[in-house]
């Protein structure tokens, strides 16, 4: 099979760059700006990496069957990145955003106990990624745009 007609390999391709582009006018709604640094970023609704591995297991069991040792192992493999999204990344996040804390009151403390320089805070400190991981309903509809893109790709393509 020719990389450029691999298609499980486009349609999870496809899935990623369709979630990553769709975070933007999600984002939009929910707050009223647009963020354009969500195409390249970790996090958000819906989850890119559930997207992905749901779009290459579907795409693998149209090509290949439900039967097919293939299908059974992209699988386990969506499986076990849709858990770790939900779970491992996600309190990695939530570690992050403590620690950021901490070190926004140590900041605050070092300025109130003697003159801080006067810097941007950019400048001052560089805060730790806290939108590693994925809420259980991002992953739920990553997962669920992953299967469908692939299910309609597959009917125009086929």
């Amino acid at each position: 099979m020719s990389l450029f007609t691999n298609f499980p390999l486009l349609a999870a391709l496809a899935s990623i760059f369709f979630a990553q582009f769709i975070k933007v006018p999600i984002q939009y709604i929910a707050t009223r700006k647009i963020d354009w640094g969500l195409l390249t970023s970790t996090g958000g609704m819906p989850s890119s990496h559930s997207a992905a591995v749901t779009a290459l297991a579907t795409g693998i069991a149209l090509q290949q069957g439900l039967e097919s040792p293939i299908f059974a192992t992209a699988t386990v493999f969506a499986i076990i990145v849709m858990f770790d999204a939900t779970g491992v990344r996600r309190h990695a996040g939530e570690q992050a955003t403590v620690l950021n804390k901490l070190v926004s009151d140590f900041h605050k403390f070092v300025e109130e106990a003697k003159d801080w320089p006067k810097k941007k805070e950019q400048e001052k400190r560089k805060e730790l990624k806290e939108l590693l991981g994925h809420q259980p309903i991002e992953v739920f509809f990553g997962g669920l745009s992953g299967i469908l893109l692939t299910l309609g790709l597959y009917y125009l393509i086929y």
